[in-house]
């Protein structure tokens, strides 16, 4: 779950739950351990949509040398630079960091033994991933085994990027997101947008539970169009109780949606937004 972009405590006053103390481990193992019980399968959708929309950015001629990079905003410990870079899938990954031979290992263990699983599993056609969540713990493992290339954790919902972001987002030419939509606004694209260089495109899993529109706006802002559609969703979690399925199944019709078959049948959807830099 990519959800530690702004701050909050489980139980938030919204009625969705929250699940920050999980992104302040040193490692990802309390992360998978909390959220298989719930089925959180998010990245598992993101992951072939990803990977083809990276291909597809990277085709493109920009006029600019080198290929673009991807910058996956609210990426916690890495989840989808592995599956967009590597040969695993999100099930394998469940399965590495709940096994109890993984729950033994020390954190000094387990991170010599994930940078050497992620490397052996590297596909030909990796790109450059960035990072950025205020999740330190998180990142900070990402980074020490391979999954991403750059980190930062700045919160842009508060203030401008630092000089290294900066310079990072000269290179970025694909942003991604997957359930933080929930947790960041248009102030944070309004922020990266405004530090590009080369034509950035946009791809977001957001929960059905909140208006992307306000984002959709700060994108045309910068010349980006927005499609979306809305008769495919992609199941995300089990809610943790039934407090949380009233408050999606009330958010879910506030927004125009129909919770029928989905929501009301006891898990959170997300739309697929895709933005592109309008070319008429």
């Amino acid at each position: 779950m990519h959800e530690t972009c702004t701050g909050g405590a489980e139980g938030a006053s919204d009625g969705k739950s929250r699940f920050d103390d999980i992104y302040d481990r040193p490692d990802p193992r309390a992360y998978f351990q909390r959220l298989a019980p719930l089925g959180y399968e998010i990245p598992h959708h993101a992951q072939p949509v990803f990977r083809q929309i990276a291909a597809a950015r990277a085709a493109f001629d920009d006029g600019h040398r080198g290929r673009p990079a991807m910058l996956d905003v609210c990426c916690s410990y890495g989840v989808n630079a592995a599956l967009v870079n590597h040969d695993v899938t999100l099930a394998e990954m469940y399965e590495r960091y709940t096994s109890p031979d993984c729950r033994t290992m020390s954190r000094k263990e387990l991170a010599a033994r994930d940078k050497e699983f992620y490397a052996e599993r590297r596909r030909p056609d990796a790109v450059t991933v960035f990072g950025l969540d205020v999740a330190a713990p998180a990142v900070q493992y990402a980074l020490e085994v391979g999954l991403l290339d750059a980190a930062f954790t700045e919160d842009l919902e508060q203030g401008p990027p630092g000089a290294g972001l900066r310079d990072a987002l000269a290179e970025v030419g694909l942003i991604t997101l997957t359930g933080g939509g929930s947790y960041i606004t248009a102030r944070t694209f309004t922020a990266l947008l405004g530090g590009t260089i080369r034509p950035v495109w946009v791809s977001a899993f957001v929960l059905r539970t909140v208006s992307y529109q306000p984002i959709v706006r700060a994108l045309a802002a910068h010349g980006l169009s927005t499609t979306v559609d809305v008769s495919r969703t992609y199941p995300q979690r089990l809610f943790t109780d039934e407090r949380e399925r009233r408050y999606a199944i009330e958010a879910v019709r506030a927004l125009g949606g129909n919770p029928t078959g989905r929501e009301e049948d006891g898990r959170f959807h997300s739309l697929h937004y895709e933005s592109r830099p309008d070319m008429r």
